[in-house]
């Protein structure tokens, strides 16, 4: 007990130490900046001085982004999201900042494009490019995904920050070089930028396989209403129409889409006859994707009272996303 008093007592101010770690990151020894920010936030939260534990690991993290070395700042801004959960640090606009500060400093770069790929070395520049963006957005989705998690348990929305799910909605969209359009829009209907998740659908219309395009949409407009968010779903279909207009596109025209919109009208009013009927009618249509049917389920029971017939059903689902399988 003595010992560990001492400790806590020798240990040097926060800004000592990173005054000193950020030389070392300027003379280019990453390596060694990044194990000694480790060490030294960890002997700072040992200490309970989580304060100064987070203190070095943004500064870690912001700087050894700045110099691109990834890996270790995202390593850096996992750990700092950690501690945040580790301390019970509140959820509030102070600490939000903190992550955005972080969040901004992930780097935001183009595949490269017109690449000649007969040609090896273009090959090869566009197989470490295609690297480099996973190894962004793994990084900066870990990252988020431990502050959203921090942010559901002290203080934010139950489902975690919708600022922090439209930031990462956001980057996995725009970086990713294969987009997952379903992990995207999970984050993006727990955020509240209905106007930017049209935009992303529609972007998306463009380069998606014949045939995913309605899907991607109803898929969307499903998500927000099983959370009872009716209005955002509303809001969506009207951005993504109008965008689509505005670019002189082609709304998606199926059985699927229309029956969406038929079911947009049915949960204005109590009419569960005519869900129930709806569904029916359009059931070819809904069964191209199998989790259709789970999210009319949860829909069912949100505007209806309709109970599942296995309650389990659907639970564990938002950490499993979360955890990216």
């Amino acid at each position: 007990m003595f010992r560990e008093r001492v400790r806590r007592v020798i240990q040097p101010p926060a800004q000592e130490n990173i005054d000193k770690l950020e030389k070392f990151v300027k003379e280019g020894n990453y390596y060694g900046a990044q194990q000694m920010y480790k060490s030294t936030s960890a002997r700072y939260a040992s200490a309970e001085r989580y304060s100064d534990a987070l203190n070095v690991l943004q500064s870690g993290a912001c700087l050894q982004l700045d110099k691109a070395q990834i890996t270790c700042g995202a390593e850096l801004s996992l750990l700092f999201a950690e501690t945040l959960a580790k301390s019970k640090v509140p959820y509030d606009e102070d600490t939000l900042d903190r992550v955005k500060k972080i969040f901004k400093k992930f780097p935001r770069l183009s595949v490269p494009q017109h690449l000649e790929l007969a040609d090896d070395d273009d090959l090869q520049k566009l197989s470490e490019a295609i690297a480099a963006a996973k190894t962004r957005v793994e990084g900066c989705s870990s990252f988020l995904k431990a502050a959203i998690k921090w942010s559901a348990e002290f203080g934010a929305h139950r489902y975690g920050s919708p600022e922090l799910h439209d930031m990462l909605a956001d980057y996995m969209y725009s970086e990713s070089p294969e987009v997952d359009i379903g992990k995207v829009s999970f984050h993006f209907v727990r955020g509240k930028n209905p106007k930017k998740f049209a935009s992303a659908l529609v972007n998306f219309m463009g380069k998606c396989y014949p045939g995913e395009d309605d899907l991607a949409i109803v898929r969307a407009i499903l998500m927000y209403l099983s959370m009872g968010n009716l209005r955002d779903a509303n809001k969506l279909m009207d951005e993504v129409k109008m965008e689509v207009e505005l670019k002189n596109l082609n709304f998606p025209s199926s059985e699927l889409t229309q029956y969406v919109n038929y079911l947009l009208l049915t949960l204005q009013r109590d009419a569960l006859p005519l869900f129930n009927m709806l569904r029916q009618t359009y059931k070819s249509s809904i069964d191209r994707e199998s989790m259709f049917n789970e999210l009319l389920d949860d829909i069912a029971e949100k505007f209806y009272g309709v109970r599942r017939r296995n309650p389990l059903e659907g639970i564990g689902d938002f950490f499993k996303m979360m955890g990216g399988d």
